[in-house]
């Protein structure tokens, strides 16, 4: 298989991953290229300081499509602001809580239950009886530990 083939399909997978279209990922890319740092992982951070993913990892949903429509159906808030914006960033001290009205919605009660069978990464805190989440630090690469080549979406965009 060509180098081009593989760094596509790659792309492709980290698009599936994280449930988004070409323009959308392709803007993650031009702004993880424009900030300091490796390209690279400013991208996987980026990708997961989306507030969808954020959802996702903090257990409040069981798959990242479940957490986008979540998010879109105004289930949460963000330092108690309304936002239905999937791929909005999340910052360092953001609360993400559950508005509450969704507290006894029975899927995320579920969900979280299940969470200390996957748990939570270490950049993020989990209050569950509080229906909340904090964003302690920002993700670094090491704390992604899905199977992602980044570099070879970044020579992919590089050509």
């Amino acid at each position: 298989m060509s180098d081009y083939a593989v760094q596509l399909r790659e792309k492709q997978k980290v698009k599936h991953m994280y449930g988004m279209l070409e323009g959308q990922f392709r803007n993650f890319f031009v702004n993880a290229e424009q900030a300091r740092g490796v390209t690279g992982d400013n991208l996987i951070m980026m990708l997961e300081r989306r507030l969808d993913n954020v959802v996702y990892r903090l257990g409040f949903a069981g798959s990242r499509n479940q957490a986008r429509q979540l998010v879109r159906h105004n289930h949460f808030l963000v330092n108690n602001r309304k936002v239905n914006i999937p791929s909005y960033q999340v910052a360092v001290d953001d609360v993400i809580s559950l508005k509450e009205k969704s507290r006894k919605n029975e899927v995320i009660i579920d969900n979280l239950e299940g969470v200390a069978r996957r748990g939570v990464p270490a950049w993020l805190e989990l209050d569950a009886p509080n229906f909340q989440g904090t964003v302690k630090s920002l993700p670094g690469r090491e704390e992604v530990t899905m199977p992602i080549q980044e570099q070879l979406i970044v020579e992919l965009y590089s050509k």
